[in-house]
């Protein structure tokens, strides 16, 4: 498939279960809890960009500068967030999606988030930007998923979703990947620029002319949790280690791994 033609596509992506649950019984409360909202939003990467879409739209006249879920929380009402919730309930028959562990995939992508957030403080970049960036830095996945189930499922035979290398495998076999797909819906959502950028760059972080440094952030916060997902040795690690990235931005690899570590005996 194209990519302009996946772009068109209109595609629900799935929440999780839990978290629409608990979302559902704060926002009855009185007084609600927006600071457990805000956590809650922060850990399902299709809430946070449904969240950020919305806050983005011209409608609030702030196009391109909400760059986080607290920032987005800031100026929805509650009925407007909860209204979003109950839509995200409505689609729970669609948390299925072909070729993906989803609760993998959450687990993943908070992980790759929490890093990021870490990250971006150590080289002094927007922490709200970058946790959103790593949260939905695979949702182009999902949709790759969702949109072209049969010609996805061939590359999953040679590589699953989280490994290591699934970008190129990507680009060999449809010329584009998730971060292109990822990018393409946060640019049409109106997402702050950096975001963007972020997003579309993070496999090449500084092959292009457009320098964002949360590329580079999340190009290593993505390295980082697929290699503990494939549980390399530390050799390994070393040598798979993205040090030309990690170069640009001040950062070693074992600053990289000193970054919110993460209990991985806890994960299913």
């Amino acid at each position: 498939m194209e990519l302009s033609a996946l772009l068109a596509s209109q595609i629900v992506l799935p929440s999780i279960p839990k978290v629409i649950a608990l979302l559902l019984s704060e926002t009855e409360r009185e007084p609600a809890d927006l600071k457990k909202i805000t956590q809650l939003i922060s850990t399902d990467p299709a809430l946070t960009t449904r969240l950020l879409q919305t806050a983005n739209s011209p409608v609030f006249q702030l196009s391109g500068k909400i760059n986080s879920a607290s920032e987005a929380l800031a100026i929805l009402s509650l009925p407007h967030i909860r209204s979003m919730v109950v839509e995200a309930a409505s689609a729970a028959s669609l948390k299925a999606v072909p070729g993906i562990h989803m609760q993998k995939f959450w687990a993943y992508s908070l992980n790759v988030a929490k890093i990021a957030r870490s990250l971006a403080g150590v080289v002094k970049q927007n922490q709200g930007a970058a946790f959103t960036s790593g949260l939905i830095h695979a949702v182009g996945e999902l949709v790759m998923h969702v949109g072209m189930q049969d010609e996805i499922a061939a590359v999953d035979k040679n590589v699953s979703p989280l490994g290591l290398g699934r970008e190129k495998a990507e680009y060999r076999a449809f010329g584009y990947c998730y971060a292109q797909v990822g990018a393409g819906f946060a640019r049409q959502w109106l997402f702050p620029q950096p975001i963007v950028d972020a997003l579309e760059y993070q496999c090449e972080p500084f092959d292009n002319n457009a320098y964002e440094p949360l590329a580079g952030v999340i190009h290593l916060a993505n390295w980082r949790a697929r290699a503990r997902e494939a549980k390399l040795s530390e050799q390994a690690m070393v040598s798979s280690f993205p040090g030309s990235v990690g170069d640009v931005l001040g950062l070693d690899i074992d600053m990289v791994l000193q970054q919110d570590p993460i209990d991985w005996t806890r994960r299913r």
